[in-house]
């Protein structure tokens, strides 16, 4: 489990594309400083097996499900990631409770910026669009973020200096796309809300 508080930017190191699968390699120092093969990290809010580690650099495999719902698969070697450890059970618990399950890719609409913040807009999938509140919370890109205004089609997040200066948030340009997973509870209520209503008729 993570909580949607980014660690460290990492760079990635190749990206080996086969049929259905890829080998991801990221240069993450922080990262790899205790991390052992088996152990979990998010990638850009993608939750990822550590398959190999070769310095400050760690491998792991992406399977075609992952590729299809992120946007893992188009990652070039240089470009930026959010990197974040899983949680020790010990850990302090900064953010919301994040599983690095993404749902969908989305892409960024509108970025707006304010007196010390920047607003961003993001399309909002339709089939996620009722696992989404307004003040609820939603990690793009693995970053844990407060939904501060909700439509039909598109959700609006508002970033502080610190996480503009620390995330790749702080870099995505109008057009790209950004990872989405809403959180859980809300997609429990939801199986809970549509089992039901599907039980009545």
């Amino acid at each position: 489990m993570f909580t949607g508080i980014v660690e460290e930017l990492g760079t990635v190191a190749d990206l080996h594309r086969g049929r259905e699968s890829a080998v991801l390699a990221v240069r993450a120092p922080l990262g790899c400083s205790d991390a052992r093969p088996g152990d979990s990290i998010a990638v850009s809010g993608v939750c990822l097996t550590v398959t190999a580690i070769d310095g400050e650099t760690f491998a792991a495999d992406v399977m075609a499900e992952t590729l299809d719902r992120s946007t893992l698969g188009g990652l070039a070697t240089g470009r930026r990631v959010n990197i974040e450890r899983a949680m020790p059970v010990d850990g302090r618990f900064g953010g919301h409770m994040v599983l690095g399950h993404v749902d969908a890719s989305a892409p960024v609409l509108e970025r707006r910026r304010g007196e010390a913040w920047e607003v961003i807009r993001v399309g909002l999938p339709e089939p996620i669009a009722a696992q989404v509140a307004l003040k609820g919370s939603i990690a793009l890109d693995g970053v844990s973020l407060t939904v501060s205004a909700l439509a039909e089609e598109f959700l609006e997040v508002s970033l502080i200096p610190a996480t503009l200066a620390a995330t790749t948030l702080g870099s995505t340009a109008v057009g790209e796309r950004v990872n989405v997973e809403t959180d859980v509870l809300a997609k429990h209520i939801e199986r809970l809300r549509t089992t039901a209503m599907s039980g009545s008729n």
